[in-house]
């Protein structure tokens, strides 16, 4: 089921022209109540060409702006150019959460 949360990313990284856009909704696996605030992004976009990581999570960020100001507390970025995607094809699992109650 896709929250508002995850329409409201999507419809705003729209601007990319993604060729591929999976949004994991990874609050479950994160410490307290479950919610709309933990997120993986994977996106492969044309877009992304001859930017540096640090630019292309930048323009990430920048669209975005309003979901981390507010239900978004933690986004995993894995931004691609087509041709990556076909050399990577796929995104590392994210770790368990250790923060919060669970923290030791």
């Amino acid at each position: 089921m896709t929250t508002a949360t995850e329409q409201q990313i999507e419809a705003k990284l729209a601007q990319l022209n993604p060729q591929y856009l999976e949004i994991v909704n990874e609050s479950q696996m994160h410490s307290g109540p479950a919610s709309d605030s933990h997120f993986k992004l994977t996106l492969v976009s044309e877009v992304f060409s001859g930017k540096r990581a640090v630019a292309r999570h930048q323009q990430v960020y920048g669209l975005l702006a309003e979901q981390l100001a507010g239900p978004v507390h933690a986004l995993a970025l894995h931004l691609f150019t087509p041709q990556e995607w076909q050399q990577q094809g796929q995104v590392p699992a994210s770790p368990d959460c250790r923060g919060g109650s669970n923290a030791g």
